[in-house]
């Protein structure tokens, strides 16, 4: 590990903790560039974080997103670049999974090291690369990228780590998720061993603690959550659910989102098509929505993103892979609209609101079967999520009355209303004053209005019924991925690598649920042999599923993909070779 540049003029801390910037010594221009920023003070993580990283030490931190971990690696970096950058090669390497979090955490390098002189550089598929060979031939000190991007330039031998000094690992259990596991491990093999090594991660799985024993040198533990309400106060993100029959979530939807009224949302599904079909029914209800997966080329992904920020959108329907690193500063509300399949992954989008001290909401809409798992989450997170009752069309209207009156208020206060004056007297010579008063309120009332009428349907209600113990479904997984027998209206896809690949039945789901957007909840049972696989999964999706598998790799190696020909046979000849189950 390399030692940290003596620190200049350090102001020393006058408590237990440092409470300001300066209490961390850091160098003037960092010091000039926050102040101008208008930050103020470090967040918890900033404080704990800083002084081992500028110390050299190696660091693992479990850390919300939202809680300021970016700044929390970024300032010593920069503090500790090297004075004779001559030679061109980065210092530093940080790695992220998504292409929008390598532009957003390059961009905080940027504004930091700005007097600095900090040359940084995001690297990152669906960008030219010709820009990017340019800029690494010209040098650059710190290079955020993306695993597999960042892997093929140390291929090319354009990005080259001999001066390496520090890697950070951020978002690592997002990049594990993806399946960014080997191309990690081949990038650790590259970087010099005399480094510091940082990993962040909001969740804390043990192959997470794992990459850390194998990577890690007697790293500093730090672990951050959220700050905590102070007493009296409502949580930065309120939880809340609402049990939903399926065939009436996009109704309940949109009932949800009326009475929410969001500056701006992201509703989070589990596949491209259903994204794009939401996406065509909250238009239809007078949203301006845009959709966002994979299946969407760069540039189009861009282009949404600033119809968001630039407030000519205020609603984003998206897959979990597609938002991945998304950050909106004027997001108000998070959407489940299906129960994620792991609690890992609620935290991942619940931690998309309720940023930088902002308050949040968080929605979840839960079919009756998975409100057992909205308990699984409740356990694993340590923080309740309410369930509420679907708005009535009575409160519908109650809140849209409310909404109102609230923009008559804010007009009453604020525009200068003196141009009609004019009609208001002429029409009060006409009819009493009162009900040229409720006939204004009545056009502004209706003028408001999404494109839906008053005569909405109610919604059915449903009641929750708690779990029996020991029942099959939800959590209980029995020795066919649920204790079932094959379900109607499944298919079993055949997959050409088995056990004599490595080929574990996580290896399977993730592969799934990362190329299609299917929840790992959707998949059946998980048959296993030395040199296939059999993987159940509903009839609708079973197209996707195929395709998805066949543009992809699964263990770094490309396999043979198609429905099961002996699908729906009695389990003889090669089936007793297929023990291997979940």
């Amino acid at each position: 590990m390399s030692s940290a540049p003596t620190p200049t003029d350090p102001t020393p801390a006058t408590d237990d903790e440092a409470t300001a910037f300066a209490d961390l010594g850091l160098r003037p221009e960092l010091l000039g560039a926050l102040s101008a920023l208008g930050y103020e003070e470090p967040t918890p993580i900033q404080r704990e974080a800083i002084p081992p990283l500028l110390a050299g030490r190696d660091l693992l931190g479990q850390a919300a997103t939202g809680t300021g971990k970016t700044a929390a690696f970024a300032l010593p970096l920069l503090q500790r670049m090297p004075d004779d950058r001559s030679a061109g090669d980065p210092a530093s390497l940080v790695l992220v999974p998504t292409r929008e979090l390598a532009v957003q955490v390059s961009e905080a390098f940027h504004r930091y090291g700005k007097d600095l002189g900090a040359r940084v550089l995001p690297i990152y598929g669906g960008q030219p690369i010709g820009r990017q060979l340019r800029a690494l031939d010209m040098g650059v000190d710190v290079v955020v990228a993306t695993p597999g991007r960042a892997l093929d330039h140390i291929a090319r031998g354009t990005l080259r780590l001999g001066s390496l000094a520090t890697v950070v690992l951020d978002e690592a259990d997002e990049m594990l998720d993806m399946g960014f596991a080997e191309d990690i491990e081949a990038i650790l093999e590259h970087a010099p061993e005399q480094r510091q090594t940082v990993l962040f991660s909001a969740t804390m799985p043990s192959r997470i603690d794992g990459l850390a024993r194998q990577h890690l040198t007697d790293p500093v533990r730090i672990q951050i959550g959220r700050e905590q309400p102070v007493a009296g106060e409502q949580p930065r993100v309120r939880q809340s659910a609402y049990i939903v029959a399926r065939g009436h979530k996009p109704a309940a939807l949109g009932r949800v989102l009326d009475v929410e009224s969001p500056t701006a949302a992201i509703v989070f599904c589990r596949s491209r098509e259903e994204v794009d079909r939401l996406t065509e029914t909250m238009n239809g209800r007078g949203y301006r929505a845009e959709a966002l997966h994979g299946g969407m080329s760069q540039e189009q992904r861009d282009r949404v993103m600033g119809r968001l920020r630039g407030g000519t959108a205020d609603l984003l329907v998206a897959t979990d892979v597609a938002a991945r690193g998304l950050d909106v500063e004027q997001l108000t509300h998070v959407v489940n609209y299906d129960v994620p399949s792991a609690p890992e992954s609620y935290v991942h989008r619940i931690g998309r609101v309720g940023r930088a001290g902002r308050e949040g909401v968080a929605i979840t809409l839960a079919e009756p079967r998975e409100h057992r798992m909205l308990k699984t989450i409740e356990r694993v997170t340590g923080q309740r999520i309410a369930i509420d009752k679907i708005p009535t069309v009575a409160d519908l209207r109650t809140r849209r009355l409310e909404l109102t009156q609230a923009a008559l208020r804010e007009s009453l206060l604020e525009d200068d209303l003196e141009p009609f004056r004019a009609i208001v007297e002429s029409l009060s010579d006409e009819f009493d004053m009162m009900e040229v008063a409720l006939a204004g309120v009545k056009l502004a009332h209706e003028a408001t209005l999404p494109g839906t009428t008053d005569e909405e349907a109610e919604i059915p209600q449903v009641a929750v019924r708690p779990a029996r113990e020991g029942r099959p479904g939800y959590e209980g997984r029995g020795e066919r991925r649920g204790g079932r027998p094959r379900a109607a209206g499944t298919t079993q896809v055949f997959i050409g690598l088995g056990r004599r690949a490595g080929v574990r039945p996580q290896d399977l789901v993730g592969a799934i649920t990362g190329e299609t957007g299917v929840s790992g909840r959707d998949i059946g049972s998980i048959e296993i042999a030395d040199r296939f696989s059999l993987v159940e999964i509903p009839n609708a999706v079973a197209d996707e599923v195929i395709a998805g598998l066949r543009g992809s790799t699964i263990k770094g190696r490309k396999a043979t993909v198609r429905r099961d020909r002996d699908g729906d046979g009695d389990g003889g000849g090669d089936r007793r070779e297929r023990r291997d189950r979940w």
